[in-house]
């Protein structure tokens, strides 16, 4: 893959790992097995079709209920076996207090 991708572990299940991937907007789904996963990649084989998917972006399903998942982008595909990269998110600053650029004003 990337320069980034050198040096992450990546961990390979023997049978695979039931997963699904699922559009941005919900409106279409697909079961998949997790072959092989690290940091900033896996691999996954897809039961059924793909074609006409937007899998520009997308989510990776990690539970049946959805409250694991990572948001994706496809890097390849082979078959029915697919290479994804996680994308990450823009780093939030904490709203913990008053920044330094501000000041707290008392009425």
């Amino acid at each position: 893959m990337s320069e980034e991708n050198k040096g992450t572990e990546r961990v390979t299940f023997s049978r695979g790992y039931d997963v699904c991937i699922m559009g941005i907007d919900g409106t279409w789904r697909r079961d998949c097995q997790l072959n092989a996963i690290s940091d900033n990649d896996a691999v996954l084989t897809v039961e059924g079709s793909i074609q006409g998917l937007n899998l520009k972006e997308f989510f990776l399903l990690l539970s049946s209920t959805g409250l694991a998942y990572r948001r994706c982008e496809l890097v390849r595909v082979n078959g029915s076996e697919m290479d994804i990269q996680f994308i990450k998110g823009k780093n939030k600053k904490k709203r913990g207090g008053v920044s330094s650029g501000q000041e707290a004003t008392v009425n």
